[in-house]
């Protein structure tokens, strides 16, 4: 490879990097305006501190558990050291095809720490700070990096004899987050007042335009989530990846659109959002695959389940309150499934792999984090008091209101 072409391929990467870094504004942004203005300052917290404890678990555990190296191909664990320790040829084509050591371990990165902000959505409200952050950073540094390495570090779902396939983690992301999500919103238990005398009560959020906001910020970054995931910027293969993540997202949100409207005869702003998010995360899987009609297809569906999907885990009394499992957890399976049924690689033979790095990853993750929130609840609690939850976290946990001029004075 040349070093011109070398340079490009290295500039796209990290042009990606910082498209994915944005992502962590827009789910600040949507989180903070799909929840109460008196939590705010605390949904604010969380997803600004857990991108940096991302970046630093990964650094110094998390890259080496994901990418231990040839001699644990196949396996299930394994760990090529503490810390960053640079190969011989970090800096050139020597290390990687089409860019640097640094420029791979940032790009991850970047990956790593959205797991955890999945989860954030979906326990917000009622969460204890120190519990969640104690969860993030076991989860971010030990299990996401765990079930990356059984496909992206060579592990056994990659050597399976058809290979699963995970192009920018539909799982290996979205639904390793969702897994976390469902067990944190089921061991914390729902919101005070969202269910009385067997029915649901909406609790709307406090600002759509910054919701809305969040999203849109979201689908930009996404631009590099799945357009980095080339690993390269071959034309080609960046543009049809583009293509695909833009038809699959406005496919979603139109199949939210549709879906919610037959089921509560209105347009529901924060369904379609949440449909254009459907979209997004059910391409990803397998955005470099498809055709645009394909795309449209996976995306549309994507948006109808993210609807029954919210109305489901109300019925069976799992809050959450930004939807983030419907988004994550379920249009992630759609996704990852999907690679299976449509595009180059479907068959009967990819379908039953993408099913068995389902529930290996998902056994996984449940387990795992209903192991650690379960003996934070026994041990210190994740829950906040009655009294602390119905006057708002921003003050309890952090002293503070996010919109001062307008809290109520004593």
């Amino acid at each position: 490879m040349s070093q011109e072409l070398f340079t490009i391929n290295n500039l796209w990467m990290m042009v990606a990097t910082i498209l994915v870094f944005i992502m962590h504004l827009g789910f600040a942004a949507l989180e903070a305006g799909l929840t109460r203005a008196k939590n705010t300052v605390n949904i604010l917290f969380k997803n600004t501190v857990i991108p940096a404890l991302g970046i630093l678990t990964y650094a110094f555990i998390g890259f080496n558990l994901m990418y231990p190296g040839d001699a644990f191909e196949g396996g299930f664990f394994g760990l090529a050291g503490l810390g960053l320790d640079l190969p011989d040829g970090w800096d050139t084509s020597e290390y990687d095809e089409g860019y640097t050591f640094f420029t791979d371990f940032i790009f991850q990165a970047m990956f790593a720490a959205t797991a955890a902000t999945i989860v954030s959505g979906a326990v917000a409200e009622r969460i204890k700070l120190g519990p969640f952050l104690f969860f993030s950073l076991l989860y971010v540094g030990v299990c996401y990096p765990i079930v990356g390495m059984w496909k992206w570090g060579g592990g056994f779902l990659d050597t399976l004899s058809t290979p699963f396939y995970d192009f920018a983690g539909s799982t290996i992301v979205h639904s390793v987050g969702g897994w976390g999500a469902v067990i944190g919103a089921y061991l914390l238990g729902p919101r005070l007042g969202k269910y009385k005398d067997g029915k649901m009560n909406a609790i709307p959020g406090h600002n759509l335009p910054l919701a809305t906001f969040g999203v849109f910020l979201l689908w930009f970054g996404w631009f590099g989530f799945n357009g980095g995931s080339v690993l390269s910027a071959s034309p080609g293969e960046v543009s049809l990846v583009f293509v695909t993540t833009a038809i699959a997202a406005s496919a979603g949100a139109f199949g939210a659109l549709f879906a919610s409207y037959a089921k509560f005869k209105a347009y529901d702003i924060t369904m379609v959002l949440n449909g254009v998010l459907a979209g997004l995360v059910s391409i990803t899987a397998g955005a470099d695959q498809m055709a645009v009609w394909e795309s449209a297809v996976i995306g549309f569906v994507g948006g109808i389940l993210v609807v029954f999907g919210v109305v489901m885990f109300d019925k069976i009394k799992i809050d959450d309150p930004v939807g983030a499992i419907s988004v994550h957890l379920v249009c992630g399976i759609w996704g990852t499934l999907a690679v299976g049924i449509f595009g180059d690689l479907a068959g009967t033979g990819q379908f039953i792999s993408q099913l068995i790095g389902i529930l290996s990853i998902g056994v996984f993750c449940v387990a795992f984090s209903f192991i650690v929130f379960f003996a934070l609840k026994k041990t210190i609690g994740i829950r906040v008091p009655e009294a602390e939850e119905l006057e708002g976290l921003d003050i309890n946990e952090h002293g503070m209101h996010a919109y001062p001029d307008f809290a109520t004075k004593e």
